[in-house]
């Protein structure tokens, strides 16, 4: 969320290519079109759904920051998060996780890299 507490770091059209936007296309778009979040991170919602590390499980109860998710998943599946530019504005915003196992493929999903210095 970096460090918002909204549905998004921005309005819909200014962060994430979705189907609704000005400039859709129908396929993803190169990274760093839309404004960054708060960490300088472009695309964190729309273009490509992203797999993360986490397994997929419920949510602790109560407040919590930076959860890490359980140590296995539920039924095997690990967390894909935010929207694809094929999906509607339900699906970008920052809370939104789907559960899918580990070989599963899509033309709405992808990864990012992350280096550290």
């Amino acid at each position: 969320r970096a460090g918002t507490t909204g549905a998004r770091h921005g309005e819909l059209d200014d962060v994430a290519w979705t189907p609704g936007g000005h400039v859709f296309g129908g396929s993803t778009h190169p990274v760093g079109l839309k404004r960054a979040n708060a960490w300088g991170l472009h695309d964190m919602l729309g273009n490509v759904q992203e797999w993360v590390s986490d397994w997929y499980g419920s949510y602790p109860s109560g407040a919590v920051t930076d959860p890490q998710g359980p140590s296995t998943g539920w039924q095997g599946l690990r967390v894909i998060r935010g929207g694809s530019w094929a999906g509607g504005s339900w699906a970008n915003r920052s809370a939104f996780r789907l559960g899918r196992r580990p070989g599963y493929r899509s033309e709405y999903i992808g990864f990012r890299l992350v280096r550290t210095d």
